[in-house]
């Protein structure tokens, strides 16, 4: 899981509230974690693996080249997979070496090394699971963009250097200001620990805030150009605009529900440290609710990866492509193998970067009654190519751009 308790706890001195969770049942703890981000792993690398298709979408339509918004999602399932990886070896440690965990104290100052390790690992996970918050930030505000017409292909090196520069800052300020001036002796207090917990869950803040006004104003950008190409809003624009709906709405229910047990953790946590007993008989509730939800999180917050990549994606089958050649053509075309064979009612994504290379292919921006060309709308398909080429015969201002 993703806590900055789990760095505060490297602190010999650690706080009592920390001390409370982290000390309740930390071998079923351990293996809660163990198992949850074992899953998630195993099924996240199965879902990003290219998956087989039939040989008549392959040999009848060309494969786009991926997008910045399709490498965003790529990338976000690569940051889940490693910070999932630094939950199993991290728990994997605690239960096998229960005596590097009792090493950590005050009484122990000599060995410094359970502590380096308490810390890299807390580190290494905290790292990759900030800088997926960043990314599915840098998401929404991609999407954003493409329907705009601002974004493309060359946004991608920006958003590296939005997401990557902050996350490493981040962490490396919060552990900075935790540890200072010695990993042995951990300063304690709150006006110490708060500013450790303020840059650990802003990116957090940041997506459970931002994204949803961004992906309502997307849908609202992407139905009034639906709506000004002709005038008109069939039932063709409507089930589009319902399924765009739709996938931000899985996109942001899944991060809600992994990530938002974190933010009630701990706000209780943090009323149990401001008080003077936290054992106190009229805690006991408050002390209730703080365990189930960091057990909560022990489960879901391993999980994310395996749920994004179903949001992302859908469920895209066990028909893993082993074929070299054929993963360089399929990588990035994510589509389930639900979409493949009913491809009408295939997901829509923001993937393909159709209206920059339309943009590059015809030299001029294709425009229908002052508004941008339904080809900027084409980047929201995403699915099977058959999808794509449906919603080309339904805008045949898409033929042009395209061929």
């Amino acid at each position: 899981m993703a806590s900055p308790r789990l760095e505060t706890f490297c602190c010999p001195n650690r706080d009592a509230s920390t001390e409370f969770v982290i000390t309740f049942q930390p071998l079923f703890f351990g293996a809660i974690c163990i198992g949850s981000a074992t899953l998630s792993l195993i099924f996240s690398i199965l879902q990003i693996l290219p998956k087989r298709r039939g040989e008549r979408r392959l040999g009848q339509y060309p494969l786009p080249k991926p997008a910045t918004s399709s490498r965003i999602l790529f990338i976000i399932s690569i940051c889940d997979i490693l910070g999932c990886a630094g939950i199993i070896v991290r728990s994997s440690i605690w239960l096998g070496l229960p005596n590097l965990v009792r090493g950590i104290n005050v009484a122990n100052n000599s060995d410094m090394w359970p502590e380096v390790f308490c810390v890299g690992s807390a580190m290494w996970i905290q790292l990759f699971f900030s800088a997926s918050f960043w990314w599915t930030f840098c998401y929404a505000v991609d999407v954003f963009l493409v329907v705009r017409r601002s974004a493309g292909i060359s946004t991608i090196i920006l958003y590296h250097m939005i997401t990557w520069g902050l996350a490493v800052l981040l962490c490396v300020e919060c552990v900075a200001m935790l540890y200072y001036t010695s990993i042995s002796s951990c300063e304690n207090g709150l006006q110490h620990a708060i500013p450790h917990y303020i840059t650990t869950y802003a990116p957090l803040m940041l997506v459970l805030i931002v994204n949803p006004t961004l992906f309502a104003r997307t849908v609202s950008a992407v139905t009034a150009l639906l709506k000004g190409r002709q005038g008109i809003y069939t039932k063709n624009e409507r089930r589009l605009g319902t399924e765009i709906k739709i996938r931000f709405f899985k996109i942001m229910l899944v991060f809600f529900i992994c990530w938002l047990p974190n933010i009630i953790n701990e706000s209780l946590l943090f009323y149990l440290e401001m008080q003077t007993d936290i054992k106190a008989s009229d805690l006991k509730n408050i002390r209730n609710t703080a365990l189930i939800t960091w057990f909560i999180m022990g489960i879901l917050n391993p999980m994310s990866g395996f749920l994004n990549t179903l949001a992302f994606h859908g469920w895209t089958g066990f028909d893993v492509d082993c074929s070299l050649q054929r993963r360089r053509e399929l990588a990035w075309d994510s589509a389930s193998t639900s979409a493949a064979n009913n491809p009408i009612v295939g997901s829509t994504l923001l993937y393909q970067s159709h209206a920059q290379e339309a943009k590059n292919m015809t030299g001029k921006n294709i425009k229908g009654n002052g508004q941008p060309a339904s080809d900027a709308i084409s980047v929201l398909s995403e699915g099977s190519l058959y999808r794509i080429q449906t919603f080309h015969n339904m805008h045949p201002v898409c033929n042009k751009a395209f061929n």
